[in-house]
C-alpha cells in the first residue's frame, strides 16, 4: 500500500499546552522525507480525533507498544496482547508503580528491570520503567487510544490496514548521527549552547541523509529554524520519528523482523534479532 501521508509522533502521558503530544506530518518522495507541518495536541481527546483521520497513512509513535514477556509471565498477567492491554489499562498508575517496584525489589542489582527483545538493539529504556523516562505510563495512556481508534498494529493487533501505527524511538536515530551528545532538555537551566549545537548538527546530518536508513530530510528554512529553537526537543523527536516512518513506508512488512514476539512488539528500524540457534540433536 502507498502512504501519501506519514507521521512521527512524540507522545506524552500527560499532555498540556506546555507539553503537548507533537505530530510531525510529512510525505515520502523517493529517497527523501518532506516535513509538511507540525501539529500539537494538548489533550487526549484531540489526539484521539487525529488518530481517526481517514487513511491511508502510516505513523511512528514514540512510546512502547508492549511489556516484557518475562514481566508478564512472572506477574501472571494475560499473555495475549489485547487482553494484556485491557488488564493494564484498568490499573491505576499507583498500582503499576507498586507492582513494578515490587518486581524490581525481588531481583538482583544490575538486573532489576525486565527487557523486551527490541530494547537492546534499539538502546531503549525498558517499557516497565515508571520514571526517567516514565515509559510505563506512556504505554498505559497510549495503548488504549490506539486500540479504540481501530488502527492496525502490525505483529500485535489487526485493525484498519489503511491506518498503520508502528512503535518508534527517536533516540535510536539520533545516536547514530550524533552519538551520546544530548540535544534537548525540558529544564530551562539545562537548555545549553552545547545542546543547541547538537540540534543543529543532528538536523544537518538528517538533511544530508547520513543515516543507514538512506533517506534525506527536506525542510524549509523556517522549519529548520523552529526545530533548532525548540530546546525541549519535542518537535525534533517527532521529526526523527517521521524519518523512521518514511523508512518503514518503503520497506516490505515495514522493515519489521520476520519473527516478532506478539506480546512485546518491535521498534521500527531497530536491528533484527539474531536467528535462534538450531537445536542440538542427541546421538
Amino acid at each position: 500500500m502507498q502512504y501519501p501521508l506519514i507521521a512521527g509522533i512524540d507522545f506524552t502521558s500527560r499532555p498540556t499546552r506546555r507539553k503537548a503530544i507533537t505530530v510531525a506530518l510529512g510525505e515520502r518522495a523517493g529517497a527523501a522525507v518532506k516535513l509538511v507541518r507540525v501539529e500539537e495536541h494538548d489533550s487526549f481527546e484531540t489526539f484521539a480525533a487525529w488518530l481517526r483521520t481517514p487513511g491511508p497513512w502510516l505513523g511512528a509513535f514514540d512510546f512502547p507498544f508492549g511489556l516484557p514477556r518475562e514481566l508478564v509471565i512472572t506477574l501472571g498477567w494475560p499473555t495475549d496482547w489485547l487482553p494484556l492491554m485491557r488488564h493494564y489499562a484498568a490499573l491505576s498508575r499507583e498500582q503499576i508503580r507498586a507492582t513494578f517496584a515490587a518486581f524490581c525489589d525481588a531481583r538482583p542489582v544490575g538486573g532489576k528491570f525486565a527487557h523486551r527483545a527490541c530494547d537492546i538493539p534499539a538502546g531503549s529504556s525498558p517499557s516497565m520503567k515508571w520514571v526517567n523516562p516514565p515509559v510505563a505510563y506512556m504505554l498505559h495512556a497510549g495503548a488504549p487510544l490506539l486500540i479504540d481508534s481501530g488502527v492496525d498494529l502490525p505483529g500485535l493487533h489487526a485493525g484498519d490496514a489503511s491506518r498503520v501505527a508502528l512503535e518508534a524511538y527517536p533516540g535510536l536515530l539520533a545516536r547514530e548521527l550524533i552519538g551520546q551528545r544530548s540535544y534537548k532538555s525540558d529544564e530551562k537551566a539545562k537548555q545549553t549552547p552545547e545542546r543547541l549545537i547538537a540540534r543543529k548538527d543532528l538536523l544537518e546530518a538528517l538533511e544530508q541523509g547520513r543515516t543507514r536508513l538512506g533517506l534525506r530530510l527536506r525542510l524549509t528554512h523556517a522549519q529548520r529554524d523552529a526545530l533548532v529553537a525548540d530546546a525541549s526537543g519535542d518537535r525534533l523527536d517527532a521529526v526523527l520519528c517521521l524519518v523512521q516512518a518514511g523508512w518503514a513506508a518503503g520497506e516490505p512488512d515495514y522493515g519489521l523482523p520476520a519473527t516478532i514476539d506478539p506480546l512485546e512488539g518491535w521498534i521500527v528500524s531497530a536491528a533484527s534479532p539474531p536467528p535462534s540457534p538450531a537445536p542440538v540433536r542427541g546421538s
